[in-house]
């Protein structure tokens, strides 16, 4: 039996099976993706708005040329950890459910890509998992079009199109300033009165540049309320809206946490069911064993918890592991 059973192999996790391993404990990992799925799932180009410095877990130097690191390098960095602690990961097996067993340990079920079902046994289980299989959706008509989606890997499909973007954020930000290298004709749609005031600063001015020149266009204080396959409406504040034609659409909502495996193993959530109660100082929820680390202890809002804080769930957790009897 496993003393640490850890699922999801994201940088908080792979953080909590370092420091689990550090104190003698035995531990391995699953994950219904790859290792660190959430950063490959990032758009090709990205760059971090942290520095490396505080994207480093178990203590391995995260080097680079750069202050602030590239999606590519972030992969090629955890990867390497994972490798330099020769963690224990089964890749491509997802947890079904979570099960406490008479004598306090707990029944994991899992199921293998190609729908091989396994389980595994361990004395406590951590909940790392991540939210990007989860986009926030509008409800809007149109919204299952195939030319409408929630993820931004890189503009060259877009280079010539005519592309709305919705939203306001980095990722919102980051899609415009890549789409109109490629020549595509890019509209913003946001809610605000403004882009977030968290924009890269060394973003923003370049943004706010093209949106003066008319490279962009920024629609604020506007919501697009119907997708079409030829066009889309925006609707302004005042309730005035207006018809503009468009080829793709890229919804940058946000992402949410899954919290079926939380809520089926028992653990108890806050009123809006958003948020796992759990001890701040040890990660441990309302199940005794049963932890959890990074993005998964957030609320409505993602951004919570970042791979900043998030990777120092681990040490809370290997601590309170150890310390039992």
């Amino acid at each position: 039996m496993l003393d640490v059973l850890i699922i999801g192999a994201g940088p908080c996790g792979l953080s909590a099976a370092i420091e689990c391993g550090k104190r003698g404990l035995s531990t391995e990992l699953i994950d219904k993706h790859n290792v660190v799925h959430s950063i490959y799932l990032y758009p090709t180009r990205m760059q971090f708005f942290s520095t490396a410095e505080m994207l480093e877990i178990g203590g391995v130097p995260f080097a680079i040329s750069n202050d602030k690191p590239y999606r590519d390098e972030a992969l090629a960095y955890y990867r390497r950890v994972a490798e330099h602690y020769k963690l224990q990961i089964s890749a491509y097996e997802e947890a079904i459910s979570i099960r406490k067993q008479d004598d306090g340990s707990f029944r994991v079920d899992t199921r293998k890509r190609g729908g091989v079902e396994s389980f595994r046994a361990a004395k406590n289980v951590v909940i790392s998992t991540g939210y990007f299989d989860h986009p926030n959706y509008i409800g809007i008509p149109g919204e299952d079009l195939d030319k409408v989606t929630h993820y931004f890997r890189e503009a060259h499909p877009y280079a010539g199109m005519k592309t709305a973007i919705i939203g306001g954020s980095n990722s919102a930000v980051d899609a415009a300033m890549e789409l109109i290298r490629v020549g595509a004709e890019v509209s913003v749609i946001y809610r605000g009165k403004e882009v977030s005031e968290n924009i890269k600063p060394w973003v923003r001015p370049l943004f706010e540049s093209m949106v003066g020149k008319g490279r962009i266009r920024l629609y604020t204080e506007s919501q697009v309320t119907e997708i079409r396959e030829n066009s889309i409406t925006i609707t302004a504040k005042d309730g005035s809206g207006q018809i503009v034609d468009n080829d793709f659409v890229l919804a940058m909502t946000g992402f949410r946490p899954d919290r079926k495996l939380l809520s089926s193993s028992g653990v108890e959530l806050d009123e809006e069911m958003e948020k796992p109660r759990y001890n701040p100082e040890t990660m441990e929820t309302t199940i005794p064993g049963l932890y959890v680390a990074g993005v998964i202890a957030s609320g409505r809002n993602a951004n919570e918890v970042f791979i900043e804080t998030g990777r120092l769930h681990g040490g809370l957790i290997a601590e309170h592991i150890a310390a039992r009897p």
